[in-house]
């Protein structure tokens, strides 16, 4: 099983490892705010070094990162069309996603879900 440290952001690669977050998020009841980037997008490259600062700001919200490229299946079961996108999960339910490299939209929106489901 996939260990959560906090503050870590868990880079994705196999299909597996995603299985193990998906229901390790689940289980512990946190928010799960998945970046799927490429290593050939540049908004995406511009995101990278905010998305880890925000995982060490938010230590009680997991963090993983998932190439579109190396995970194709993945990206296709959450209708990624566009890169970055940000999904955010909770209890194994997407309540909201941002397109778009928006540094100042992205750290708001972990702030407002991040906490107990309504």
């Amino acid at each position: 099983m996939a260990t959560l440290e906090e503050g870590a952001l868990i880079s994705c690669h196999s299909v597996e490892l995603w299985q193990q977050l998906y229901e390790k998020h689940k289980q512990i009841k946190k928010l799960l705010v998945v970046d799927f980037t490429a290593s050939w997008c540049g908004p995406c490259r511009m995101m990278a070094p905010i998305f880890a600062e925000l995982a060490k700001k938010f230590p009680d919200v997991i963090f993983v990162k998932i190439d579109v490229d190396e995970l194709k299946s993945i990206a296709e079961d959450f209708s990624v069309e566009a890169m970055p996108t940000f999904m955010f999960l909770r209890d194994g339910e997407v309540v909201d996603r941002i397109v778009g490299a928006s540094k100042d939209e992205l750290p708001k929106k972990i702030e407002t879900l991040r906490g107990p489901a309504a």
